[in-house]
């Protein structure tokens, strides 16, 4: 696995004045999910519950300070399940895995633990199905992402991957008369949305999945932030550069209307170039990332004179997933009082 990145010290960002008052608009929803929350306990629950290492097949969640912090705890990141030695414990990442890597595991004699989201398994139990009825799926997503792999590998023989709306304009199907789409929990609503009417047009036949793929954190926070970004001169995005959700919160801002966007894994990553002449900035996060590294984005932005914060919200989210069942008792057997994730930040 890449060795994360360690925040590195800067001097504080100063205060320079503007024509207008500044002013920081403070996304709300932002950060952890209910998939994350789940996903990182696990890891954590496991930890305690089986003792160090726990291997985790790829990043539990696409943000380095999380992975570094659960390395420090005593998690292994691997690439691949051969990595990890016969009868150790894994946890499946939360962006799911083909049933290749499933048996692949059992193969190996490893105890493995399945912390994949589950809007993400509604997505991979759809593919199953419309492959049994032998539908053709055409898949939105991005190639090389550890979720798409995982969900094209539920049907290898009837997925085809459409990574964005130019790719619609070209992909061959068997049967026009038998296809549906199917879609990453983690794009850009308008993108896929455009993706679909183009594979429409294509294919007027073309069967919609039966509820909403593109989960409700990642269409919450791009509501969020298309608020915010009508009235920022800048935005700031904090989230990992292989957080898909992430990027494409940068991408939504600057397409309703922020004059600029940034994403940052950590604080001492804004520039102070960035702040000259802005009054207004937008702040919110990926939905994997822990509210300390917003904080921290918050204490530096105060720095540099935005003491006046408000934050916009835009839905309230309450949803909580039960950790995978190998974790939700103690060693003694009784429930843990974590069976559902409980760090949601809305």
């Amino acid at each position: 696995m890449p060795i994360p990145r360690v925040p590195r010290r800067r001097e504080p960002l100063q205060d320079i004045a503007v024509p207008g008052p500044k002013r920081v608009l403070l996304a709300a929803p932002r950060g952890y999910c209910a998939g994350v929350d789940r996903a990182v306990i696990a890891v954590e629950k496991a930890l305690e519950r089986f003792g160090a290492p726990v291997y985790v097949r790829k990043q539990i969640v696409h943000n380095i300070h999380v992975v570094t912090e659960l390395e420090q705890k005593g998690a292994i990141f691997v690439e691949e399940v051969d990595e990890v030695p016969a009868g150790a414990h894994v946890v499946f990442s939360a962006h799911g895995v083909s049933p290749a890597v499933v048996d692949s595991a059992s193969d190996r004699g490893l105890l493995a633990i399945d912390a994949t989201c589950p809007l993400v398994t509604k997505v991979h139990r759809e593919a199953v199905r419309f492959a049994r009825d032998d539908f053709e799926i055409l898949l939105i997503g991005h190639e090389g992402h550890e979720e798409v792999e995982g969900t094209a590998g539920e049907a290898p023989d009837h997925v085809t991957i459409v990574n964005s709306p130019e790719d619609a304009d070209r992909i061959e199907v068997r049967d026009p008369s038998k296809v549906v789409w199917l879609s990453q929990t983690t794009l850009s609503v308008d993108e896929t949305m455009e993706t679909v009417r183009r594979l429409r047009v294509r294919f007027p036949q073309l069967q919609d999945p039966p509820s909403d793929d593109i989960c409700y954190a990642t269409q919450n926070r791009q509501v969020a932030i298309k608020k915010v970004a009508k009235d920022a001169d800048l935005v700031i995005v904090v989230g990992s550069s292989n957080s898909s959700n992430s990027v494409r919160l940068v991408e939504v801002a600057l397409e309703y209307g922020a004059k600029a966007a940034y994403r940052v894994d950590y604080a001492d990553e804004i520039e102070q170039a960035w702040l000259e002449g802005v009054e207004t900035v937008g702040v919110t996060s990926g939905a994997s990332v822990p509210e300390v590294l917003v904080q921290q984005v918050m204490d530096d932005l105060a720095n540099a004179g935005f003491n006046d914060v408000e934050e916009v919200k835009t839905a309230e989210e309450d949803l909580l997933f039960s950790l995978p069942k190998e974790l939700r008792s103690t060693n003694e057997g009784k429930r843990d009082e974590r069976a559902l994730g409980g760090r949601i930040t809305s």
